[in-house]
């Protein structure tokens, strides 16, 4: 996420009460997950088994909870609860609007575009030309959507991201301030969920068409040209690349890469990153060849068992 404009290290410490390190004028762009931050940018870190990956980012200003030495060329804010104050400054630039209207005023929507009764169009949001957005279907503040879409009912696009900090009185979510971006061409089914990122883009490119029933996670990136079926779940910052294929209950964990071209069999389990032009099945995923060696070696076993009762 980029600041509309470009802030001081000092006006940041400022709006988060909190001490820095660097020059005061050191120069503030935005704030991001690590997974995508950029010179300019802010990431937080609140645990020492993380401090060394947050230092060595690309982030130049670092959010941490302890005095360290500062790398050269960056600056550090130094607080004793970076994730609460991640959270403020994703209110102070991006804070919940209330919005008048079913359809926002300040929404952009274009030539030839069809939206039908009862859908939600939030604040900020762009919708291109020659889409066809069906009822109940609600479009949270700020996401953007290309030409030639078209979303089914009941639909939402831009839920806050399934994130929480465990603290002694109970669960703390870290506060969503990105976007949903879906390209041209994209077709979405009814009932599907798609999560904003927490500081970036959750992104469906272009040409990929979803079932009924999927749910994709926070910052989350579908490459072109996908085919996901009926009622899979994939979770927060998972790469999936152009062309692939998956098919109906699969689960993904976050984190991880589907390579280009992979196809994923129903009712797989994802656990870890898969290489593309690959068929995949079972729990955890992996290969056809490999699950059907397994599958016909557990077939093999009852009937060792008979021969060692024989011995």
């Amino acid at each position: 996420m980029k600041f509309p404009q470009a802030h001081t290290l000092q006006q940041i410490a400022t709006i988060i009460n909190s001490e820095f390190i660097g020059n005061p004028n050191f120069s503030v762009l935005g704030m991001n997950e690590i997974h995508v931050v950029t010179p300019g940018d802010i990431v937080f870190v609140d645990h020492p088994k993380y401090y060394d990956k947050a230092l060595q980012s690309a982030a130049t200003i670092i959010l941490i909870n302890k005095e360290v030495e500062c790398p050269e060329g960056k600056a550090l804010l130094i607080s004793d609860d970076p994730f609460r104050d991640f959270n403020k400054l994703t209110e102070y630039f991006k804070p919940f609007q209330k919005s008048e209207n079913t359809i926002s005023s300040t929404a952009e929507i274009g030539k030839n575009t069809t939206i039908q009764p009862n859908t939600f169009v939030g604040n900020h949001v762009k919708i291109g030309e020659n889409c066809i957005i069906h009822s109940n279907v609600s479009i949270y503040d700020y996401a953007v959507i290309g030409n030639n879409v078209t979303i089914h009912s009941g639909t939402v696009l831009g839920a806050s991201a399934f994130y929480y900090k465990n603290r002694p009185e109970g669960f703390d979510q870290l506060k969503s301030g990105g976007r949903v971006v879906i390209e041209d061409n994209v077709d979405i089914g009814a009932a599907c969920t798609i999560d904003r990122g927490v500081s970036g883009d959750t992104t469906i490119k272009e040409g990929t068409k979803i079932d009924n029933q999927v749910h994709i996670g926070h910052d989350t990136v579908i490459g072109e040209k996908c085919l996901i079926a009926s009622q899979v779940g994939i979770a927060g910052c998972v790469v999936i690349e152009d062309e692939v294929t998956i098919w109906g209950q699969v689960g993904i964990t976050s984190g991880i890469t589907i390579g280009k071209k992979a196809i994923i069999s129903a009712q797989s389990g994802v656990s870890k990153s898969l290489t593309g032009n690959t068929s995949y099945f079972g729990t955890p995923a992996d290969s056809f060849r490999k699950k059907y060696k397994e599958i016909a070696s557990i077939r093999l076993i009852p009937s060792l068992i008979e021969k060692i009762d024989k011995l």
